[in-house]
């Protein structure tokens, strides 16, 4: 059992999403970035799509209450147990009584705790990922009982040399494919696009990233059609709106682009004020 002593920003029990249910409205959910969750789990032997702890700008204090394995990826927020750092991207060792917290921001937004075997939370629509109206909670609050399971054994160190690359969390290109309406866009308009940067706005969340600097827009808006994470949307104004994992399953702006994969993990680690340009990625 993990028992949360203090509540974070933002923190949340993700997988990799509940898929099949978008004709239902429901959405995808799942880690805003699949690199750092997966590499996390991967270190633990667990199997990549278990439960892990979703941590933004600002984490937690936890307290375990087993004995057990965990591994933190992604952002860099200075993770310390009973108050000695620790390092990121290997496998830590708690016993009954440790105590995880967090400290000053490094790097990127997005944090992921694994925990030997995943959380073992509620399982909604074939997922574990928290989203308000589909879970009993959306995300973490002080004094919630997380249950995981125990681990006596020494860990397997064939599990710890897997090796990270965290480049992707300082790079600026955000690849891109056509999206459906790309091809109603003026010269003017993709020479833009492709020429400038854009830095993150204020409205930032799980839903989607706001980009600042309007673009030129006469494209009228679209029949209500089909969206999904990583579609860029431009608005009758010129924002650029980029749907992120909690994003709705439909919507009536242009989708000017759809972002490659890797470049989902990319934006996800982007704060307000920070800069990206749109690479295009031919098929």
């Amino acid at each position: 059992m993990v028992e949360v002593l203090k509540e974070g920003f933002y923190d949340s029990i993700q997988d990799l999403g509940r898929f099949g249910y978008q004709q239902y409205g429901v959405p995808v959910s799942g880690v805003m970035d699949t690199y750092a969750a997966t590499f996390a789990n991967s270190l633990l032997g667990n199997e990549v799509k278990e439960a892990v702890m979703e941590i933004t700008m600002t984490g937690p204090k936890l307290k375990f209450h087993c004995h057990t394995t965990f591994c933190i990826s992604g952002a860099n927020l200075s993770p310390c147990l009973n108050n000695m750092p620790i390092k990121m991207n290997q496998i830590v060792r708690v016993t009954d009584g440790d105590m995880l917290s967090f400290g000053k921001h490094m790097d990127g937004l997005r944090s992921y705790l694994a925990v030997f075997g995943g959380f073992q939370t509620e399982i909604i629509y074939q997922s574990k990922s928290m989203y308000q109206g589909i879970t009993n909670h959306f995300k973490i609050n002080k004094n919630d009982l997380l249950s995981i399971s125990e681990n006596t054994a020494f860990f397997n160190k064939k599990h710890a040399s897997i090796k990270r690359n965290d480049s992707y969390l300082n790079t600026k290109v955000i690849s891109v494919f056509k999206g459906p309406e790309f091809d109603q866009l003026s010269e003017n308009q993709i020479k833009a696009l492709f020429s400038k940067e854009f830095s993150i706005s204020k409205h930032h969340n799980r839903m989607a990233y706001q980009l600042e600097q309007p673009l030129e827009n006469h494209l009228e808006p679209i029949i209500t059609s089909l969206v999904m994470p990583g579609t860029v949307q431009l608005t009758p104004d010129g924002k650029l709106i980029v749907l992120m994992r909690d994003c709705q399953t439909t919507g009536g702006y242009p989708r000017i682009f759809q972002l490659e994969e890797s470049s989902m993990n990319v934006l996800s680690q982007k704060f307000t004020g920070q800069t990206i340009r749109f690479k295009w990625v031919q098929p």
